[in-house]
């Protein structure tokens, strides 16, 4: 019985650790609808390393405008923890779970979420898009999404490219000079 609740409280002493248990990886902390924000604050008071990645736009209600800040990815806080850290993370208030697959946290690819924090540092605009299956796909050749898989679409005179998260099935979409990206032959599953 003694050796149970070991097994069950120390799993790293019989070599049962997760993957990550130990070392500092990205998560997507999935959270209510507009709590992002009070999330973030939260978990940076906890010190909590966080990213929320924000853009600009503008909203209209009947005679007034206003600048807004938003979340790229609505509904997700970005935290870098390892596994065995991540009760503070739960027990913010807003924060629903950490995404995942059958039941277990699925850490995000390190450079994705550098790629974000160099994109907003350089100020590159943004702004979130449709999480897309269909069209032609593009890898980034230059710039802070070099070697970034994504979607071509065309807007008026100019390129975009929508990239993914498939972890969190969410998109954004970045304007592009058409010199930076190279076509791949495959298209989509549809």
């Amino acid at each position: 019985m003694e050796q149970a609740r070991e097994l069950t409280l120390f799993p790293e002493r019989q070599g049962f650790a997760y993957p990550g248990w130990f070392t500092p990886n990205w998560y997507a902390a999935y959270t209510f609808s507009h709590h992002e924000k009070r999330v973030r604050e939260q978990l940076v008071a906890k010190r909590v390393e966080t990213f929320l990645p924000l853009y600009s736009t503008v909203h209209r209600w009947k005679n007034r405008r206003a600048k807004l800040e938003l979340p790229l990815f609505p509904g997700y806080v970005f935290v870098r923890i390892p596994l065995r850290d991540r009760l503070p993370v739960l027990q913010a208030a807003g924060v629903v779970r950490l995404v995942g697959t059958a039941g277990k946290p699925t850490p995000l690819e390190d450079h994705e979420i550098e790629s974000l924090r160099n994109a907003c540092d350089a100020k590159i605009p943004t702004e979130p898009h449709a999480y897309l299956r269909v069209g032609r796909k593009v890898r980034i050749k230059t710039g802070p999404f070099e070697g970034f898989q994504g979607i071509l679409l065309r807007r008026s005179r100019k390129f975009r490219v929508v990239l993914s998260l498939e972890l969190i099935a969410r998109s954004f979409v970045l304007d592009v000079d058409i010199s930076d990206l190279e076509t791949l032959k495959e298209r989509c599953p549809v």
